[in-house]
């Protein structure tokens, strides 16, 4: 019997069938592959950028450093170091150099090193503006004999108008830093501000990270004008 052309033998169609099915299963498997890999890459990429645990990754601060145990910087180590060698406070200190210096008033005193042998550079000045040096021994509380400052005419007189201006002391200023921040008075200084308004500036020392905040405090009110950390 003779098939006309247009006609398919039953058998080879079953056969096409079969190999189209093949052909379909085979790009599913093969798409299913893609996929599987694609979200592989992605999982990859996210755990390049929040770490194993799925939290974001971020470099320590030079704070959480010092708050795990880790590395001081320079400056926190020679607070660490010079700090605690200090036995006579900036109060003491002022006291002394004013007692040096014959109707004088406290301008500034920090302390300085080396940590062996710690004093107070302390500075007093009288009603005309004549200031004086003295250095304070911060183990003893001893001071040293006091040495003028060849400060000129503008100089005493702009720091005699701070003076009659200022009627915060500086332990005043000192405890409203410390009210604050907790910690050890390292300085404090007589300035003015832009407006010509007289001001301690105060610096305090915590001794449970070393970390500096200075304060500006307004010399006519106690008022707070400006806190800064100082983390270095």
């Amino acid at each position: 019997m003779v098939t006309k052309s247009n006609e398919t033998v039953p058998g080879e169609k079953c056969g096409r069938r079969s190999a189209v099915r093949g052909a379909g299963l085979l790009c599913a498997a093969a798409a299913a592959a893609a996929l599987l890999t694609g979200c592989g890459d992605d999982d990859k990429d996210k755990g390049t950028e929040t770490g194993a645990a799925g939290t974001s990754k971020a470099p320590p601060t030079a704070a959480s450093a010092t708050a795990s145990g880790g590395a001081l910087t320079e400056d926190q180590s020679e607070r660490k170091e010079l700090v605690p060698k200090a036995k006579v406070g900036y109060d003491k200190a002022l006291s002394a150099a004013v007692a040096a210096v014959a109707k004088s008033k406290p301008v500034s005193t920090e302390l300085k090193g080396p940590a062996d042998k710690p004093v107070w550079e302390t500075e007093v000045a009288t009603a005309d503006g004549s200031a004086h040096t003295v250095r304070v021994d911060a183990v003893t509380g001893k001071a040293d004999k006091a040495q003028a400052k060849a400060d000129d005419a503008d100089d005493k007189r702009e720091l005699a108008g701070w003076l009659d201006k200022a009627t915060v002391s500086p332990e005043q200023a000192a405890q409203t830093a410390t009210g604050k921040t907790k910690g050890t008075v390292t300085s404090v200084e007589l300035d003015d501000t832009d407006k010509g308004t007289p001001k301690w500036s105060v610096d305090v020392v915590t001794t449970d990270d070393w970390n500096k905040t200075t304060y500006d405090i307004d010399a006519t009110n106690r008022k707070v004008l400006r806190e800064h950390v100082d983390r270095d």
